[in-house]
């Protein structure tokens, strides 16, 4: 039996006995002879990969290691075939960058750079500083953190921000308690807006949460809170996102995705004030890769459930 890893990331899982690992361009159509693989591993694709691994007449595993795979759900896999997701692969790095993108905004690093390029020891920014004035958020000590998408990565990000004297909630589909932190129903969220500091969007895309963040869910923030994006580019409106940090409503925004993603060098969210964007570099780095496919692997020839299995 024949696994297809892709070269776009060092991969050297234990196979179990009976399977054999071969490595493939993942920019390219799946070679001839390799053709009668029952199994593939899927890390940034291109749409010719996907289409040619689609078409594979064996197959009986797609394992992605991204956590998102609406694109892998909608490539054309026949629907008996098994697509399992990267879930937790990712929740360390993206949460690690959530929290570098969310303390830059909050101690003025932008700010801080702009002033060193110019040689200047920027005053305003340090000494002597009030703890989150109502007009600038400047510590997460006591600020109100609202986490949206309250999955693996949410239940990582979490107790970090709250180590640093967070008041962590989350939002789910359904209200509760998750990993020791209050989760809000996403029916209610628009009530605990006007009282969050912070919020970090890690939605993921499709219909249901396409600009789930508009224009009335930036009105409802104070005009100090800071919106931090590690979810998918389309849950925020992009042209109310401009508009609220044009017009000083929002405190600031840190985007690791964006919409359209690459962000055209033209578009004019680039020069929005107090906004840092990143090029969707918070993952891109599935941490307990080889381990997700062994096991994976080990539950398909043993008929058990696979982890991850994603909704089709």
């Amino acid at each position: 039996m024949k696994i297809l890893l892709p070269t776009s990331t060092d991969l050297a899982p234990a196979l179990p006995d009976g399977w054999e690992g071969v490595a493939v361009d993942a920019r390219a159509e799946i070679p001839a002879e390799h053709r009668d693989a029952e199994a593939i591993v899927l890390w940034a694709p291109s749409r010719r990969h996907l289409a040619s691994a689609a078409a594979l007449p064996r197959l009986r595993l797609v394992q992605s290691l991204s956590a998102g795979v609406e694109n892998i759900v909608t490539a054309g896999f026949a629907e008996e075939v098994p697509i399992t997701t990267g879930a937790g692969l990712h929740s360390l790095t993206v949460a690690e960058h959530t929290v570098g993108l969310v303390l830059a905004l909050l101690r003025s690093l932008p700010e801080s750079l702009a002033a060193q390029a110019e040689h200047r020891w920027a005053g305003e920014i340090g000494g002597p500083q009030p703890l989150n004035p109502p007009e600038k958020l400047n510590s997460l000590v006591g600020a109100r953190v609202l986490v949206w998408g309250f999955g693996e990565i949410g239940q990582t990000v979490a107790p970090v921000l709250a180590g640093l004297g967070a008041e962590v909630r989350g939002v789910a589909r359904s209200a509760g308690e998750r990993a020791g932190f209050p989760v809000v129903a996403e029916s209610e969220v628009a009530a605990e807006l006007p009282g969050t500091d912070v919020v970090i969007d890690i939605l993921p895309g499709g219909d249901a949460t396409h600009h789930a963040i508009d224009a009335a869910v930036l009105e409802a923030l104070p005009d100090r809170a800071v919106l931090v994006n590690v979810g998918r580019g389309t849950t925020v409106d992009p042209v109310a996102l401009r508009a609220a940090l044009e017009a000083g409503t929002l405190g600031g925004a840190g985007l690791d995705v964006t919409d359209p993603e690459p962000l055209p060098a033209e578009d004019p969210l680039w020069d929005a004030p107090r906004l840092i964007i990143t090029p969707h570099s918070a993952g891109g780095k599935p941490v307990g890769a080889d381990t997700r496919i062994t096991e994976n692997l080990r539950r398909l020839d043993a008929g058990e459930e696979l982890l991850h299995l994603a909704a089709r």
